[in-house]
């Protein structure tokens, strides 16, 4: 149960966290691994230096003790000799040791550098991306603050206001009743038969009172 509020906790601080700080601490995290890479190779390149030191000495110290013993045969110290030789014994194996032991610390050194080497181009590649994910984050801020601003603009249109389409729609179809009006009007006829019938029969009247007052 712990386990599981401690990954909860993780992730909802991940959630929270601003993915830019994150990228900057992933990448001073890297080079802080890289430098310790380093640190670990230039130790292991030293141990085979130093490796290579003791054997170059011994080396010498084999031969110095070699031209002893034969100095010592040759004016017949054969004590002196015997000496020389026991001494070139314990050399000659510390010189097999120091060989074999400067192969494999050879070996591992060789090894560092290409270590040290590879993470150098993969660290050298991971902020050549750093620029390119700073650059998609701002593009993603940038995206979620336009989105933002149109969910808002969606909300103050609710439904006590109107939108765009309706008001466009309302004021379309009233130009367009109006235009139906005025062109109705327009084919409207001067008069109907019936006024027609009307006003001949005014004028026959107004005719027929024009005789009465001749004759009266």
């Amino acid at each position: 149960m712990g386990r599981y509020t401690s990954t909860a906790l993780s992730e909802a601080f991940d959630e929270r966290a601003d993915p830019k700080v994150q990228l900057e601490q992933a990448m001073a995290e890297a080079q802080a691994q890289h430098r310790r890479l380093r640190a670990q190779a230039a130790t292991v390149i030293a141990n085979q230096k130093h490796t290579e030191i003791r054997l170059n000495r011994a080396m010498e110290e084999l031969s110095e003790v070699s031209d002893s013993a034969r100095h010592a045969l040759r004016i017949g110290d054969e004590r002196a000799a015997l000496g020389y030789a026991a001494r070139m014994v314990t050399i000659e194996a510390d010189v097999e040791s120091l060989k074999a032991f400067h192969l494999h610390a050879s070996g591992a050194a060789e090894q560092a550098k290409l270590a040290v080497d590879e993470n150098a181009v993969a660290l050298q590649k991971t902020l050549g991306e750093r620029q390119k994910l700073l650059s998609q984050l701002d593009q993603a801020r940038m995206q979620e603050q336009i989105n933002g601003a149109m969910a808002m603009l969606s909300e103050t249109v609710g439904q006590d206001v109107p939108t765009l389409a309706e008001v466009r729609d309302k004021i379309e179809r009233r130009y367009a009743q109006a235009l139906g009006v005025a062109e109705l009007q327009g084919r409207l006829p001067a008069a109907s038969p019936v006024d027609f019938e009307q006003s001949q029969l005014e004028r026959r009247a107004a005719e027929r009172l024009d005789r009465l007052r001749l004759t009266s």
